[in-house]
């Protein structure tokens, strides 16, 4: 079996395989300072969650927190007895990345891209709700373009509450009307609404300069909620960047 770490700002994402059958995923809150030790005991309780066999014969981590990827190699190494692959420069991933300096472009972008094309095999642009929002452009040949970044719903919301003295913390949630009649339902709107305008906006101007039609796939937690109000998401995987993970896994194993 194979177990597939995505490693977030904000959320860590596990998922345990079998061959192509995603078995089961777990959503923690990433923290860098967090101890190979603690990781392994973790990775060893998810596993018993899960009430799932604990013969791991595989593993590779995608991260855009450089100082979580060793402690969680170490981890992997003491938990399971493997050598995880880590998605970086070296990694087969079978995409050409046509950007300036693809070393900076962040792992989990390159493994989303290949997860989308393997699935659908078109023009793309995957937006992927995060701590940041990313929007990236995969050609019809199935080459890396680039993309746009975005700051996340969750910072906007943040923002909000820390530097507006008087506004609330609120949920992150589609409210009834625009016209919100007190201030919690006023922000949900302007957030909710905003930012479907905004993903909506950006994939306009993306659609704009391609010279090829896409088709745009929305990922992450909050890729579902947001969808139901964007004319321009028509489809959504909230678990894309595990089934890349696999894939990029087996490329580089063959």
């Amino acid at each position: 079996m194979l177990v597939a770490i995505d490693i977030g700002n904000t959320n860590t994402v596990v998922g345990l395989s079998d061959k192509d059958r995603l078995l089961d995923h777990w959503r923690i809150s990433t923290s860098a300072t967090r101890t190979a030790d603690e990781h392994a005991i973790m990775l060893g309780q998810l596993l018993e969650l899960g009430q799932l066999s604990s013969s791991v014969e595989e593993a590779i981590i995608s991260s855009v927190v450089p100082g979580a990827i060793q402690p969680m190699k170490d981890a992997v190494r003491r938990r399971f007895g493997v050598e995880a692959l880590v998605v970086g420069q070296g990694t087969r991933s079978g995409m050409p990345i046509l950007c300036e300096n693809p070393r900076e472009v962040g792992a989990d972008r390159i493994v989303n891209a290949v997860a989308a094309y393997h699935r659908w095999a078109c023009g793309l642009i995957v937006v992927d709700f995060g701590t940041a929002t990313t929007f990236d452009c995969i050609s019809p040949q199935g080459e890396y373009l680039g993309g746009a970044i975005a700051p996340g719903i969750n910072v906007s919301a943040d923002a909000l509450y820390r530097h507006a003295a008087k506004l609330p913390r609120v949920e992150i949630r589609r409210p009834s009307r625009v016209v919100g009649r007190n201030t919690v339902a006023s922000m949900q709107a302007g957030l909710y609404f905003g930012y479907a305008g905004l993903v909506d906006g950006i994939v306009d101007h993306m659609v704009a300069e391609l010279d090829f039609e896409v088709r745009v796939v929305g990922t992450g937690g909050l890729a579902p909620l947001i969808a139901e109000a964007s004319r321009t998401i028509s489809e959504t995987d909230e678990l894309l960047t595990l089934v890349g993970l696999r894939i990029i896994n087996r490329r580089n194993q063959a």
